[in-house]
Order: structure tokens, then C-alpha cells, then sequence
């Protein structure tokens, strides 16, 4: 039976970001998701670059070279982003993930790189086809922690594995899977993933028959999950090609026109926190403004005080419980001076109004970490409380500290020789008489560098280390 695709994509800032590093493209053959990375200079741009080479792939014949070909594409995706790095060397260190699908004939060829995620519904049941190139999910590969504990865990986002310019492995996971009748599948970022658990996505993807309506439920569900990153999905069902609808090519998120479009739901907790970091948009009066001001239609009667008093009122104890709400909130980020520190609060400003105050410093700089860690610490990595952050950068510090040198193992004491028992022997006749150790005496030992104070050496062998190394020296 030949077989298409029906399929939709959806995509959300989110409630905590400023702005949206995702990007995806659908089209009747292709399928893409990206999460860029690598703070406000270039996250977008890494994305917005792998989705633009990909959907090249679109309306080609690719038969069973399929799999070859969406590698060579997402091969050629690298490239264009190092080269893009010479151009504007602003954008070092910006990456991507990416995770594509392929459809040709029946086959649907898969490449993966990264934490965004593939899943198939078939018969009920909901699998997860892709596997994350985490450290936390390495942590789980070697059975040093549990899958639930790598739900909460502080590292959960650090990446092993992306695409552009990270000192990280580039290598693709890839496969070929069959387009069965029926399969639903679902590609989404980790703001989805993360946000919403297995149970309650296989329950929306099995009970939301209309694949745009399925969509929109998951961003939904992920924005009252919290919605602390951008949230990026698509939804597409393998269908028999006589019940296809017409082709038609969609971009979502960074790499599409109205990428700066706020978030989709302000009615939650998070949002109304989220609200504080977020100017109103131009020509917005709020409440009590211009456009609250109106009357009813048809009436022509004035208002009076009272419903703007109420208003305000109501604003007044909303921003105050969504700033109650926002102080229980911590990340680990950097201050305008790159020195790493532990906040409270929300990981933006609002114009000269801070919604976070330093807890803690680290006793890093950004310029201490490797590359992954400095755009992540660069947007701000959020964490459930205090201990979850101080554990975020113990691993910071752990990675950019030094390995400490081993002791050197005492010399053993040298033991005296003992006195001869035997008489001694005469003297020689001839040259001059030497003189006889005293009993129990040793041979002083000759001096060695080692033996010299530490200004012997110099200053020039020590490393510039980060001040809380230091602390973490303590620790162990």
C-alpha cells in the first residue's frame, strides 16, 4: 500500500525564555526539528541554518539512497554553520540539535544528533525511537543513576553530542524505519520532552485524532508543565496516500517569519511569573488603558471609577503572587561581567527592573567552561531549588578545575649501619691517613631540586585556576 504523510508543527517561546532558538520544517517528504543553542548570539541562527539546508531534501528522488542522503544534508548543515562562524566570529560556539525524518516509498530514513526526540505511536503503545546524547542520559547508560532520577536531574541538559561549533562528538545516529499505516509519530525539542511525562503524551498523541489539534495540545501541556524552555513539536500521521491531503511545506519557530510571536498561554502560574520579564507589546494599554477603557456596544453610558479601581487592584495582587512566585525560582547563570553565580529569580530583565539577585558565586567565569557549558550557563540553567543549583556547579567546577596532584610519598628514613664487630685492620703505611666515619654515621644526600624552597622554582609553572577551585579542593 503506498503510504503519505498528514502532519502539523507547532512552536512556543515558551514561558521563560525571551526569545525562540527552535526551529522545524514539515513537508509532504520531510520532517525536521532543531533546538539551537548557544545564548541570544547565535541559537537561532544554528538552527534557522540546519533546518534551511535540510528542507533542500524536499521534492528530491531519493529512493534507497534516502538515509545517505539526509546524512550528507545534515553534514553539509555543519559545515554551513563553522562557516558561518568565520564570517561572524560574534556566533562561536552556537550549535544545534537536529532530528529528521525522511520519507521515501514506504521506508522513513532517520538521522539524530542531540536531546530533541522522536517517538512512534503504534497500536496504543508509545515508544521512544531516539536516544539522547546527555550526560545525564550516559549517567543512566552506565547504571549510576535511574531513569527517574534523570528526570530531575540539575546536569539534564548538557549535551554529549550536537551539531556546529561545540568541542563535541558530531557523530549522527541513524536508521531506517518502516512507514506503516496508522503510526503516528511525534518529533518535539526538550521543552516538550521535558516538561510532559510518557504517560501523558502517549495519552494526548492516542486521544487527539486532528494532528494540528494534537499539536496544540501538547504546547499547551508543556506551557502548564512550566514551560521553562522553548517548545517545538511535530505531529504526523502515516496514512494511506488515496486519504492524503494536498502537499503543502510549513516552518516553524526561528527559522520562520513570526518567530518573535510571545507565547501561546498566559494563564498559568508560570506565565503570569514569566509576564514580569516581558515589556507589553506596543500599543497595549492594559488594564484600565485606552482599550480597557471602552464601553459595551450600543451603550453610551460612562464608567466610573470603581471597575479600574477594582482592575488595578486585581493586577496589583497578580504581579505581587507572580513575584512570590518568582523568588522561589534559581538558576545558574552569568552576571554582565561573566562571573558565574548561583540566582534567584527569573533569568531576565525588564528594561533597568531585575527579576533576579545573586545568591551565591561560583568562583568561575564563563571563559573557564568548555564551550557546551558556556552557552548553557549564557541562557541560564534552571533548577528546582538552592542544593540542585549548588550541585550544578560542583559539576561546573568539576569540569573546569584541574585534577589534583597526588602526593608524593614520604621518603623511607635511612636506617643506620651498624658498628662493625670486627677489629679493624691497621692503617696503610704510605699517603695520608684518612679519617674513619664516626659509628652510625651516613652520607649526607645529595641536594636535588626538589629540596629547594618553593621559590626555587618560580611562578611561571602555576596554572591560573578559577577561585572555587579552591573550595572544591576542600570538599575532597
Amino acid at each position: 500500500m503506498a503510504t503519505a504523510l498528514r502532519y502539523a508543527a507547532r512552536s512556543d517561546v515558551g514561558l521563560v525564555r525571551s526569545s525562540n532558538q527552535d526551529s522545524a520544517y514539515v513537508g509532504p517528504h520531510l520532517l525536521v526539528v532543531a533546538d539551537g543553542m548557544g545564548g541570544h548570539a547565535g541559537g537561532d541562527v544554528a538552527s534557522s541554518i540546519a533546518v534551511a539546508e535540510l528542507s533542500r531534501l524536499e521534492g528530491e528522488s531519493h529512493g534507497a539512497d534516502a538515509l545517505g542522503h539526509l546524512e550528507e544534508a545534515v553534514r553539509r548543515a555543519s559545515a554551513r554553520l563553522s562557516e558561518r562562524v568565520r564570517e561572524e566570529p560574534a556566533l562561536a560556539g552556537m550549535g544545534t540539535t537536529v532530528t529528521a525524518l525522511l520519507r521515501s516509498g514506504d521506508r522513513l530514513a532517520l538521522a539524530h544528533i542531540g536531546d530533541s526526540r522522536a517517538y512512534v505511536l503504534r497500536d496504543g503503545e508509545l515508544a521512544q525511537v531516539t536516544h539522547d546524547h546527555t550526560f545525564v542520559q550516559h549517567l543512566v547508560d552506565e547504571g549510576r543513576i535511574t531513569a527517574e532520577e534523570a528526570e530531575h536531574h540539575p546536569q539534564r541538559s548538557v549535551l554529549l553530542r550536537v551539531l556546529g561549533d561545540i568541542d563535541s562528538s558530531q557523530e549522527l545516529d541513524t536508521s531506517v524505519r518502516e512507514a506503516r499505516t496508522g503510526d503516528r509519530w511525534l518529533l518535539c525539542s526538550d521543552g516538550l520532552s521535558g516538561m510532559v511525562g510518557h504517560a501523558t503524551l502517549r495519552e494526548a498523541l492516542a486521544g487527539v485524532p486532528d494532528v494540528g489539534e494534537c499539536a496544540d495540545l501538547l504546547v499547551q501541556l508543556a506551557l502548564r508543565g512550566g514551560g521553562s524552555d522553548n517548545v517545538t513539536v511535530v505531529v504526523a500521521d502515516v496514512v494511506d496516500v488515496a486519504t492524503a491531503p494536498p502537499d503543502h511545506t510549513a516552518v516553524v519557530g526561528a527559522a520562520a517569519a513570526e518567530h518573535a510571536r510571545p507565547t501561546g498561554d498566559a494563564t498559568s502560574p508560570a506565565a503570569r511569573g514569566a509576564a514580569l520579564g516581558r515589556p507589553a507589546p506596543a500599543g497595549d494599554d492594559g488594564p484600565g488603558g485606552a482599550a480597557g477603557a471602552t464601553g459595551a456596544a450600543g451603550g453610551g453610558r460612562r464608567r466610573g471609577p470603581w471597575p479600574r479601581v477594582l482592575a488595578g487592584a486585581v493586577l496589583v495582587a497578580g504581579v505581587l503572587a507572580a513575584w512570590r512566585w518568582s523568588q522561589d525560582q534559581y538558576f545558574v547563570g552569568a552576571d554582565a561581567d561573566g562571573r558565574v553565580a548561583v540566582f534567584r529569580g527569573l533569568p531576565q530583565d525588564v528594561g533597568p527592573l531585575r527579576l533576579s539577585s545573586v545568591v551565591e558565586e561560583a568562583g568561575l567565569e564563563l571563559a573557564d567552561l568548555r564551550p557546551v557549558s558556556r552557552g548553557a550557563v549564557s541562557e541560564g540553567i534552571t533548577v528546582d531549588d538552592l542544593a540542585a543549583a549548588r550541585r550544578v556547579v560542583a559539576t561546573l567546577l568539576g569540569q573546569a578545575c584541574p585534577a589534583p596532584s597526588p602526593e608524593p610519598a614520604p621518603s623511607p628514613e635511612p636506617e643506620p649501619t651498624p658498628s662493625p664487630t670486627t677489629a679493624p685492620t691497621a692503617a696503610p703505611t704510605t699517603g695520608a691517613p684518612t679519617a674513619a666515619p664516626a659509628p652510625g654515621a651516613t652520607a649526607a644526600p645529595t641536594p636535588t631540586a626538589a629540596d629547594g624552597d618553593a621559590s626555587a622554582s618560580g611562578d611561571g609553572g602555576a596554572e591560573d585556576v578559577p577561585a572555587g577551585c579552591a573550595a572544591l579542593d576542600g570538599e575532597g
